[in-house]
């Protein structure tokens, strides 16, 4: 168990430099006394930060909530927050193009979920949060034109523009990506895991595949398991599990939405609101650990045409950083050992 704490440690080294090296730079590059100089500190922007950090409680209430009301009782409260602090703890520290869900199991397993059932719930977690992309991203794209979306209109540099016109093609390629992959989960959990099962099986034995064999049957097995778990369940449970989804999602982008109130107050809210939308599509298949390094340098150029001095710019990212990522890395190391302790025993 100490050498797996240890290991985990060194992990979570990692995206510290990486987060800390860009931080610097954006600092070094972008941030000086004069910009310091013209952040207000009055009574609105302390009240508009209050209420970024209430959006953070608001994120992790929502994931709480959502695995309290799938645990169907045998999770607390207390054991709902503190998985749903491990497995955001756990995304900053794997790349986002590997992402952190497959640890929920783990975490599930150590708060006394057999090993079968946490598997069912993460794939159901996992299946809500991609269904709030497809639900949504079309929303906010019919809602707010993509000139201003992708910022195609901004007078900006030759090189921002050839920057902002990847992110869009980014944006829609992985799009499509949780479009297709929201319809397998479906078709595997909701419509037909059985008939999924059955071509997981078949696959398992082409000779390409052989070597994966123990793998994809596992996966057969648990698709057809999480299928009989979740047929059944009410309206109700559905709107819960769904509603507390969207709670979580949007208090994340509201967190930015509120620091805009606090330091740009003149930029569109809902312009901010929905490029939100865009800026976690992308990070989706960053190859650094929880983006480290990507994200600062994405949301400071992404939002440079609303903030308008790109010192102001960096001190939002970094802001931003603070509270969607190291306040994660330090609650997960502060939870950490009593996950790898002699006490917990895993269930099977």
């Amino acid at each position: 168990m100490a050498k797996e704490l240890s290991k985990t440690l060194w992990k979570t080294a990692l995206p510290l430099v990486f987060g800390a090296a860009v931080a610097i730079w954006l600092i070094r590059k972008d941030i000086d006394m004069a910009t310091l100089r013209s952040i207000p500190l009055d009574g609105h922007t302390l009240i508009c930060i209050g209420l970024a950090l209430l959006a953070v409680v608001g994120r992790d209430f929502g994931l709480a909530w959502r695995f309290h009301t799938i645990a169907a009782g045998d999770l607390t409260w207390k054991r709902a927050f503190r998985t749903d602090i491990m497995c955001a703890f756990t995304s900053a520290i794997t790349p986002s193009v590997v992402g952190g869900s497959a640890l929920a199991i783990f975490y599930l397993n150590r708060e006394g979920i057999s090993i079968g059932r946490a598997t069912a719930l993460t794939l159901t977690t996992l299946f809500l949060d991609e269904l709030f992309f497809v639900v949504f991203c079309p929303i906010m794209v019919l809602i707010v034109p993509l000139s201003d979306l992708f910022a195609a209109g901004a007078s900006v540099s030759e090189g921002v523009s050839a920057f902002l016109g990847g992110v869009e093609i980014v944006f829609w390629l992985v799009y499509a990506g949780i479009v297709v992959w929201t319809a397998v989960l479906y078709i595997a959990i909701l419509a037909r895991p059985d008939a999924t099962s059955h071509m997981l099986e078949k696959m398992s034995g082409w000779r390409i595949l052989r070597r994966f064999s123990g793998k994809i049957l596992n996966m057969a097995h648990n698709m057809v398991a999480t299928s009989q778990w979740v047929k059944g369940r009410s309206a109700r449970w559905w709107l819960n599990v769904f509603g507390s989804t969207v709670l979580s999602w949007f208090s994340r982008y509201f967190v930015v939405s509120f620091l805009f109130l606090a330091f740009v107050p003149s930029a569109s809210q809902l312009l901010v609101f929905a490029r939100q939308f865009v800026v976690w599509v992308v990070l989706m298949v960053s190859p650094t650990p929880g983006g480290s390094g990507i994200s600062e340098w994405l949301f400071a150029t992404y939002y440079g045409d609303l903030i308008g001095n790109v010192g102001m710019a960096a001190v939002l990212a970094l802001v931003w950083r603070l509270l969607s990522y190291y306040i994660y890395i330090i609650g997960g190391c502060t939870l950490l050992p009593g996950y790898f302790g002699e006490n917990k025993k895993p269930t099977i």
